[in-house]
């Protein structure tokens, strides 16, 4: 057993300083995995790749257990994890530009339903995987793991114990229906 599995399988059992230990030996990755996360939003958020990683970490630790097996369930859950702090960012920016509990006045209708908020990107997405997760939740984890996570499909298709063929087809159909579902 490897150093990370035996530190992921303490972590799983509810060792906070074996997640922390994880966290560390992972910790260059989650950046990049944090940097590939953040280049489509990168006009809507102020929040920086390190930024990224350490609010990632403290959701992840802040749970009992860390709920993965392997390298690539911890980065599957990172991504999810990732994913969550991304939109929970974009939701505040979103509060703060409307004036939080401000009254709001509209002065030209047509002009403010054309202009698009960078932070609505993200939660549009966020809107389709919710959609997606309620009709197809295998094509969501895939999805979630391909764009969110960045893991191949021969990573995905061991992470899920399926074959690459379906996890290409899978992740083809997932990525059609979040499509629909933000047109």
């Amino acid at each position: 057993m490897s150093e990370l599995t035996a530190l992921l399988e303490s972590a799983r059992q509810g060792d906070q300083k074996a997640a922390g230990q994880a966290f560390s030996l992972l910790y260059e990755d989650l950046r990049r995995l944090a940097a590939a996360r953040l280049r489509p939003h990168r006009t809507m958020t102020l929040l920086g790749t390190t930024s990224l990683v350490h609010e990632a970490f403290l959701k992840m630790v802040g749970a009992e257990s860390l709920p993965v097996e392997n390298r690539h369930h911890f980065f599957a859950y990172a991504s999810r994890v990732m994913r969550s702090v991304i939109v929970d960012y974009a939701r505040a920016r979103s509060a703060e530009r409307r004036g939080g509990d401000s009254e709001h006045v509209v002065l030209d209708t047509q002009l403010s339903e054309q202009i698009a908020a960078p932070e609505n990107d993200a939660l549009r997405v966020h809107e389709a995987m919710e959609v997606l997760e309620k009709a197809e939740p295998r094509l969501a984890q895939v999805a979630e793991m391909r764009f969110f996570g960045g893991l191949s499909e021969p990573e995905i298709a061991e992470a899920l114990g399926l074959s690459e063929r379906t996890v290409r087809r899978d992740w083809e159909k997932a990525r059609l229906l979040l499509l629909a579902a933000m047109g």
